[in-house]
């Protein structure tokens, strides 16, 4: 098969004729109707839980006015980390959702820490950030000893 056939067959643009990629060991077992030349690896596991109901969520919010401030609080109070978007505000007032976002993160023992410009992560007492990236030396990226 041609590259330009195979390009057309993987976009759907033609049928794939192309007999190579069928597996000829796969068989269904009649009794069970599972596949015994396909097994899943023992290692692999299937999350059980939601993201909800093992607390894994963060928010983003994008403020237009100091009045979304309400909802960054209470999402925060719940203990859900946030990223609060504050781009699109009109300087004062995202100057004030940021002096309220440092008081809360202070009243309830959290932290703030600035992602960007004009974009702040409110994370509660019990999560932890990691600022370092992983395998890339701490000093930068070129020895220049």
């Amino acid at each position: 098969m041609g590259s330009v056939r195979k390009a057309s067959a993987w976009l759907g643009l033609v049928e794939d004729n192309d007999e190579r990629y069928y597996d000829d060991e796969y068989s269904e077992d009649a009794e069970t109707g599972t596949n015994q030349a396909w097994a899943t690896d023992p290692r692999v596991q299937v999350a059980a839980e939601t993201a909800e109901g093992r607390d894994r969520r963060i928010a983003t919010v994008t403020p237009d006015s100091f009045r979304d401030a309400r909802g960054i609080g209470e999402l925060f109070r719940d203990g859900v980390p946030v990223i609060v978007n504050l781009t699109a505000m009109d300087p004062t007032d995202a100057k004030r959702v940021v002096d309220f976002a440092a008081g809360l993160t202070f009243g309830l023992r959290g932290s703030i820490e600035r992602v960007a410009t004009r974009v702040f992560l409110l994370t509660p007492a019990d999560t932890q950030v990691v600022t370092e990236a992983v395998g890339r030396p701490a000093d930068g990226f070129f020895n220049q000893s």
